[in-house]
């Protein structure tokens, strides 16, 4: 399979020779189930991560109404961010359930590409499944699909000025080439790992602040329910990466 490595193959740890990080997904909470506990040591050594979510996740609590659910999972992804030293949240407001890959979902993320001028970009996984390319594992969402297809094609599309030459036009938002890396969480074809060690506990708050979407999703106790997900999918991790914990993720060079 290309780009795939053995399971059981040493990971190196993802750069750190920069500054800016822009982290793009579809819903409130994806970001929580992944990568905070990276984002938080990152925020700790000085580096600007900015989140922007596709959706406000309004389709994501089967008891409130999507004019009810937007604003509540919209605060609970700030409070969310907040606990992992990220204090810019933006929303494109596409609609929860039905993100289009396409053209206008390439359009927004390469302005927000342009507007944040990240030499990091990460998204979440693309693939149709959990399980990589080719099949294996539970059917993924078609807006992680969407979505993450679209951060990988917009990192180019945001450095051409022939490609939606309307962001300089009426944005005045000039092309921007120097992203670096497209980092890919929720991977089962991982390149590189990061230590989730120093910044577990704030990424275990950081799931926590999802209350309404968590008091929804299951009846267990949140904090055990949170903290047996992300310390267990980090223990797996750690196999790899030198016994230590880690969040892994695929790493496309540009």
């Amino acid at each position: 399979m290309p780009g795939s490595r053995d399971q059981q193959e040493p990971l190196p740890p993802m750069p750190t020779d920069w500054r800016r990080a822009l982290a793009v997904v579809a819903h409130p909470d994806d970001l929580e189930y992944g990568g905070a506990a990276a984002v938080a040591d990152w925020t700790d050594g000085g580096r600007e991560v900015v989140y922007v979510l596709a959706t406000r996740g309004e389709a994501g609590i089967d008891t409130l109404a999507p004019a009810e659910c937007a604003p509540v999972r919209e605060a609970e992804q700030r409070a969310g961010a907040a606990a992992v030293g990220v204090s810019r949240v933006e929303f494109l407001d596409h609609r929860d359930g039905v993100v289009e890959y396409g053209p206008d979902l390439r359009r927004d993320i390469a302005a927000a590409i342009r507007r944040h001028r990240p030499e990091l970009v990460v998204t979440l996984n693309h693939r149709d499944t959990w399980g990589g390319e080719g099949g294996g594992g539970a059917w993924n969402s078609p807006d992680h699909q969407a979505v993450g297809r679209a951060v990988l094609d917009a990192a180019a599309d945001a450095g051409n000025r022939w490609i939606f030459p309307e962001l300089l036009a009426e944005q005045g938002l000039e092309p921007w080439n120097g992203v670096r890396w497209v980092a890919v969480t929720g991977t089962t074809t991982p390149t590189h790992a990061a230590d989730a060690d120093p910044g577990m506990e704030r990424a275990v708050r950081s799931l926590m602040e999802h209350k309404a979407y968590l008091a929804a999703l299951t009846d267990q106790d949140p904090e055990e329910y949170v903290r047996g997900f992300l310390t267990g999918y980090a223990q797996q991790a750690a196999a790899r990466f030198g016994g230590r914990p880690a969040v892994l993720f695929e790493v496309f060079p540009r």
